[in-house]
């Protein structure tokens, strides 16, 4: 169609946009006017995508400023507290802090027993796990305490014998003196001897070495001697010897039991340490442990295989557990470590008093736990122990009752790990202790 009669004119324009071909109506602009509207097309699109970036920015700083608003104004929840225990009549508490998951345990004097929870946590609820402590008088008379005859009254919180004579002490242990002052009565020469006179003054005086006492008339008067083994064991005298007490001729001297060394001061005993010494019978494959006057030869086994919770010893006194499949619970609550422990102990040792410390500690490059639990879960007179946290991350085991020996006593411990509130591991850790026949 012409142009003359407004009909459309059509022509075949090459370069016009890449390698595109454009069919333009009335002939093709020129190349400038191209370039010209793409470059405006880009300015604008820039224009929009800077001011898209700037929005953006600015609603991550509002949302910022309303995030922070919202958290300050929103009060943290207030700590859970369990109300303060009281120690039970008769018995002591032990823990200080009172907020959930925490501790308090409890244990009874001497002549008490313990009824109820020795140990109770803190729950979320603010009350206390377990049954309330008390403590419960025993009968001091039922262990027949009273020696040679004696009959036992009992009193409150203790007992009393009354002794036949001629015995006499707490116990009715001591032979009652019949005369003063204590003499000894042996027939050997050595203890009897003649005194010393000497003319003075138109008058005869006598005297008497050092550890001898003058008896008889003066006519016939005799040196005999003093037994201060038996002076000195009248109730509430002065305690020559830790031990035994050996009265001589005009003297004494102090003997110590077997496995025990008298020291330099010539009354304290101490125990010789055949282990270290290398006097201990002990074969292959165990170890010597040493113990108040004597030795004992341990070689502790790791539990025997059960499921498929197996374990492997890794030293004489740890097991490690196997790895558990990933779908058993009950390997995974195992133990992962079982160590063993052996600690000797005098007889009736002053309480309280820490034995044992459990502690954790993160492997290099691994969080480790951020709460722990202790807990006594095994072994015979438990009652006697406590096991209470001295840090955030050390427990310790709490002898709160005096033990007597001669006896073994078996106490098992744990230590518990979690992360979030959730179980990691545990730990076992067995203990026995020898306790020595005396109190040194």
């Amino acid at each position: 169609m012409g142009a003359n009669d407004g009909t459309w004119r059509s022509q075949v324009c090459a370069g016009a946009v890449g390698a595109e071909y454009l069919l333009c109506p009335q002939g093709c602009p020129g190349r400038q006017q191209l370039l010209a509207a793409v470059r405006q097309m880009q300015q604008l699109l820039k224009g929009q995508e800077t001011r898209f970036t700037e929005g953006l920015r600015m609603m991550k700083s509002r949302l910022s400023t309303l995030h922070a608003a919202l958290a300050k104004a929103a009060p943290e929840p207030a700590p859970v507290f369990c109300p303060a225990p009281q120690a039970p009549a008769g018995g002591r508490m032990f823990g200080t802090k009172y907020l959930v998951e925490h501790e308090v345990h409890f244990a009874c004097e001497p002549g008490f027993e313990l009824q109820g929870s020795s140990t109770r946590i803190c729950q979320t609820d603010g009350s206390w796990s377990g049954q309330e402590p008390r403590c419960t008088e025993l009968s001091t008379c039922s262990s027949n305490p009273c020696q040679n005859g004696g009959t036992c009254v009992e009193g409150p919180g203790q007992h009393r014998c009354l002794c036949p004579p001629p015995w006499s002490g707490a116990a009715c242990q001591h032979r009652t003196q019949t005369e003063p002052p204590a003499r000894s009565v042996t027939a050997d020469p050595a203890f009897s001897r003649k005194p010393r006179c000497a003319q003075v003054e138109h008058a005869q005086q006598c005297r008497c070495e050092p550890g001898f006492h003058m008896s008889g008339t003066a006519a016939a008067s005799l040196c005999q001697d003093v037994d201060e083994c038996e002076l000195y064991q009248a109730e509430g005298a002065p305690r020559l010897c830790a031990h035994a007490c050996v009265n001589l001729p005009g003297s004494y001297r102090c003997a110590c039991p077997s496995g025990y060394s008298l020291l330099a001061d010539g009354k304290s005993c101490e125990d010789i340490d055949e282990c270290a010494l290398s006097r201990d019978n002990c074969t292959r494959g165990t170890t010597c442990i040493n113990t108040g006057g004597g030795f004992q030869c341990v070689n502790p086994q790791c539990p025997q295989p059960g499921g498929n919770i197996t374990y492997v010893k890794t030293s004489p006194f740890q097991c490690e557990r196997n790895p558990c499949p990933m779908d058993s619970r009950s390997c995974h609550q195992a133990p992962k470590t079982i160590s063993f422990h052996y600690l000797p102990l005098p007889s009736n040792l002053l309480t309280p008093t820490p034995l044992f410390r459990m502690a954790t500690a993160a492997a290099p490059g691994r969080p480790g736990p951020d709460s722990l639990r202790f807990g006594i879960v095994g072994g015979n007179n438990r009652g006697h122990f406590v096991m209470q946290r001295s840090d955030r991350q050390t427990g310790e085991l709490i002898l709160v009752q005096s033990l007597k020996g001669p006896q073994t006593i078996q106490v098992d411990v744990d230590m518990s790990e979690y992360l979030d509130r959730t179980f990691q591991a545990k730990h076992l850790s067995k203990i026995t202790l020898f306790i020595s026949a005396y109190e040194f």
